[in-house]
């Protein structure tokens, strides 16, 4: 056989290598590609498979990097509580989801997964981490840029655990605070939730002039993904009850709950989660009128819908009572990432046969996967898919303490500052010579945080994270020469027989979350009630209330000389005695009606009915005190 010439060998092995080369180019790998080309081009690679796994987002606990690989997961989350180790370091963090984002890097097509967790009030599941006070005295402030500096500290401290997306912010109008979410609500008015959600620019960035709206933006790797929820009407529930029904007219629900959806869309929000809640007996979760019909193509979002923990299970009653039906439901309505959190791989034999069975068309899985790979595109976590430790440092760092310190000063109330106006109590002298703190809240860093703090529930105790106490506060604010007696359930004898000069008295409700919070009756549980009358009966006493909403006040109004509306102030306490004894003015203003009693409810501005103890809008104010 005759040999083949050099230069026709060297011809041969260039075009060899060229098609090679270009089998190996792929465009959605190329960050020079437009996000349309590279989704495209991704897409066209994908199986069924590997396309209805992007959709399924499963919980830690169940996660590995076999189950990632061979389930082809598109998302993982941290549920309430949900920790690689008790009190893990941000290393420890970074190296969970770094392994697990290993066990998606290695699949055929390298499409990275995405981790979210709550951070609600700063990144709350994490030990050390800042812990702001909860949306309910954010409102109080209406401060936009405060809560714009928040959500940036936020997405910093949730960066510095490897962590790209937060389920934040809740931009619920609670219309009811017998329910057990209104801490999580900025107000009763839509317009102060609608100025609140400059906290999403916060967490995300500022979208470039000229982008497109409603497309999603994150800014780098110093931002996260946020999430508006929950969507729609979750805040005007019947009675307050969780997950209930918002019985209320389109009209109303469209000018009441949903003007903050279309402020979050403009601002570039990534995703939006749904409502549990039902809507004249619809359940959100199924409601593709509202979630295909209004937020894609009427509002034309272009982030990810995604359902809440076990939110289509919920579809029937009782929940998982006919699982195929609530998968076709809840995908059909136009939900892209199904929150599981557990049974994921019933999840994906079910969408899998109703897809190859045409139930479900390939169009809606189609629309889906293309929205959850816009979302990790414009993240850049196809470029940067692993997290590094160069954040730790930001976990409760200083300059965020301070933060959370400044905005609990914002949020605070005053009610009531004296028994007579031209009397009044507050701010307190820091040089008395002997006085009392207590209280069941005055010296448990657990109770000022309250739900979603360390654990789903919240927890009690000062060994829960770092912060400081309002007892710790207070002691570290008065003159060196006060003598500070605290004791934590006083009797009237003990009170009478010590000769303070004046006292604080800080109770309120203990931690909850959820449907836990639900509340009929909205009493300050024992013993706050016979602490305000053992103490307030017998010296000058100003009550500061740590409480997730207004509750029933009015019976011990007339002993108290000064009351303090403190909500839910985090790990910051030293921010409450700031204003107490006059370093900064009291200037918060009530986001919510306080009502009398709860024959009232619902009972919100603008009502008929409306009769509060202290109006939308109260807030006595004092001037910073010259030292």
């Amino acid at each position: 056989m005759a040999g083949v010439s050099v230069p026709l060998m060297g011809l041969l092995i260039i075009c060899v290598l060229a098609a090679m080369a270009d089998a190996e180019y792929m465009k959605y790998k190329d960050p020079k590609k437009s996000l349309n080309t590279r989704i495209n081009d991704l897409m066209s690679r994908m199986t069924l498979e590997e396309k209805i796994g992007q959709m399924v987002q499963i919980e830690r606990k169940v996660a590995s990097p076999d189950v990632v690989k061979n389930y082809f997961i598109g998302s993982i989350l941290s549920g309430g509580g949900s920790v690689p180790a008790p009190r893990a370091s941000a290393e420890t963090w970074v190296n969970m989801v770094n392994e697990l984002q290993k066990g998606c890097l290695s699949t055929r097509l390298g499409i990275p997964m995405i981790y979210g967790i709550d951070a609600v009030h700063g990144h709350n599941n994490v030990y050390k981490a800042t812990i702001f006070p909860h949306n309910v005295g954010l409102g109080v402030t209406r401060d936009p840029d405060l809560v714009k500096r928040i959500g940036a500290a936020t997405a910093l401290e949730v960066r510095a655990t490897g962590i790209p997306y937060a389920f934040a912010p809740c931009i619920a109008v609670c219309r009811d605070p017998r329910w057990g979410r209104c801490y999580e609500s900025y107000s009763e008015d839509h317009k102060i939730v609608q100025a609140m959600t400059e906290i999403i620019p916060g967490l995300q960035g500022d979208i470039p002039p000229g982008s497109r709206k409603g497309v999603p933006f994150v800014a780098g790797s110093k931002k996260v993904a946020g999430c508006a929820k929950h969507y729609l009407g979750d805040g005007g529930t019947n009675k307050g009850i969780n997950e209930n029904n918002t019985l209320i007219n389109k009209n109303e629900l469209f000018s009441i709950h949903m003007p903050a959806y279309y402020n979050s869309i403009i601002k570039g929000v990534a995703t939006i989660m749904v409502s549990y809640s039902s809507w004249n007996g619809v359940k959100m979760h199924a409601n593709r009128e509202f979630v295909t019909s209004y937020l894609k193509d009427t509002l034309h979002f272009r982030g990810f819908v995604i359902s809440d923990w076990e939110g289509i299970d919920r579809i029937t009653s009782p929940p998982h009572a006919n699982y195929s039906y609530s998968v076709q439901a809840g995908v059909s309505a136009g939900i892209d990432m199904v929150m599981v959190p557990n049974n994921y791989k019933e999840f994906i034999d079910d969408l899998t046969f109703q897809v190859k069975n045409n139930v479900i068309p390939m169009s809606r899985i189609d629309d889906a996967v293309r929205r959850i790979l816009r979302v990790k595109f414009v993240m850049g976590l196809f470029e940067n898919p692993l997290a590094d430790t160069s954040l730790v440092n930001e976990l409760g760092s200083k300059e965020h303490r301070e933060l959370a310190r400044e905005a609990v000063r914002k949020s605070l109330v005053l009610l009531k500052n004296g028994k007579s106006a031209d009397k009044p109590l507050l701010p307190l002298s820091k040089k008395a010579p002997k006085i009392l703190v207590t209280g069941i809240h005055a010296d448990n860093l657990g109770y000022q945080c309250g739900g979603w703090t360390i654990e789903w529930q919240g927890v009690s105790g000062n060994d829960v994270t770092s912060g400081t106490t309002i007892l710790k506060a207070i002691q570290s604010t008065v003159d060196p020469t006060t003598q500070v007696v605290y004791s934590e359930k006083p009797d009237a004898a003990f009170v009478k027989s010590n000769k303070f000069s004046y006292a604080i008295v800080v109770v309120g409700e203990p931690p909850y979350a959820e449907t836990f919070g639900d509340s009929l009756n909205l009493t300050i549980p024992e013993p706050g009630p016979s602490t305000i009358n053992n103490v307030c009966g017998e010296v000058k006493c100003v009550v500061v209330v740590v409480s997730g909403r207004p509750v029933v006040i009015q019976p011990y109004l007339a002993s108290m000389d000064a009351l303090v509306a403190a909500w839910l102030p985090g790990s910051e306490g030293q921010g409450i005695a700031d204003v107490l004894f006059g370093d900064y003015g009291f200037t918060g203003k009530l986001a919510r009606t306080w009502f009398k009693t709860v024959n009232q409810l619902p009972m919100n501005v603008g009502d008929s009915h409306y009769d509060p103890l202290f109006p939308f809008g109260f807030g006595l104010t004092t001037k910073p005190t010259k030292n």
